[in-house]
């Protein structure tokens, strides 16, 4: 008998980018550079989009504009992109909520992290996840990110939550290699890379694919690395990988995944400004010194992928 379940690349993509959320200088969301933004990943090979996640600025969105983000990704992408909500807090009644507007508004899947600060026991962020999932009724990716939450989902419970219908995926940015692959071994979760700097090796260790923050800017790049492992050409995989290897360092060891990647856009063409909210704060000169060199360094022409984008996708 085969399974008529749809398989995870199916439901969330392999190739996905946290996306940044544009601003304008004021803070309010800038509307036409996150359709340009759409274009932008469309064009580049990417095919997952998690919106209002830690790169979209969580934190400081209200709710209203993270449902008018899910839906303007969309519908603007003419559904050409699997949209994943960020759904990640401390509270699971308002977690809850949220992943019950996140389906209203559009969502394809969802991404629920442990929560923060509360540092609940195991039991208790298993029942958080569960309580969202089942709110939601989408599928669910489960973000493990200790350097944020505070606190690890270990792998007993990512293998008690793979129990669950609708928990199919994990986005691994713990970075323990040897976990992910015990998990993967032991469950049917699908795995994404959510550590820029490891993405060829939890590829070659099965991952299904990538949930990047540099990808807003070379998600490109990602594609071809991706195909590359798929098709068994590991030297191919890894030239990919060394390549990136300085824009990876400006983007995710300078400030902020977030801060830096919005900068990366400007730097190439895709957005106008790189306003970001408090407490974050733009790029310093120095850090742009940085960024520029990566750029340079990686190969990446900035006038040459400078483009005109329309302000919607009809």
């Amino acid at each position: 008998m085969t399974n008529s379940a749809p398989s995870s690349s199916s439901i969330f993509g392999t190739n996905l980018v946290a996306m940044v959320t544009p601003m304008q200088p004021d803070g309010t969301i800038d509307r036409s550079g996150f359709d340009a933004l759409l274009v932008h990943l469309l064009s580049t090979g990417c095919d997952g989009v998690v919106v209002g996640g830690t790169t979209g600025e969580a934190p400081t969105l209200t709710s209203h504009e993270m449902s008018e983000l899910i839906t303007q990704a969309r519908v603007h992408s003419n559904h050409a992109l699997r949209v994943i909500a960020g759904v990640g807090t401390n509270d699971t009644a308002a977690g809850t909520d949220m992943a019950r507007s996140a389906a209203a508004a559009g969502a394809d899947a969802l991404l629920i992290s442990a929560p923060h600060y509360s540092r609940p026991t195991q039991a208790g962020i298993a029942a958080h996840i569960v309580d969202i999932a089942g709110a939601g009724g989408l599928p669910v990716m489960v973000y493990d990110v200790p350097a944020r939450t505070g606190i690890a989902i270990e792998q007993a419970t990512l293998i008690e939550l793979s129990r669950h219908p609708s928990i199919r995926a994990v986005k691994d940015a713990k970075g323990d290699l040897y976990e992910a692959m015990t998990v993967m071994a032991s469950t049917e979760l699908a795995y994404y890379c959510g550590v820029d700097e490891l993405a060829l090796p939890y590829l070659c260790c099965g991952a299904t694919g990538l949930v990047s923050v540099t990808g807003n800017a070379v998600a490109d790049r990602y594609a071809e690395m991706i195909e590359a492992v798929r098709t068994g050409d590991l030297d191919r995989a890894n030239a990919v990988q060394r390549a990136l290897l300085p824009l990876t360092d400006a983007v995710m060891r300078t400030t902020q995944g977030a801060i830096m990647a919005k900068a990366a856009l400007v730097r190439i063409g895709v957005l106008s400004g790189a306003t970001v909210r408090r407490p974050l704060l733009e790029s310093s000169t120095t850090d742009l010194r940085r960024l520029d060199a990566a750029l340079c360094a990686t190969g990446i022409d900035q006038e040459s992928r400078s483009v005109d984008i329309p302000v919607r996708l009809a």
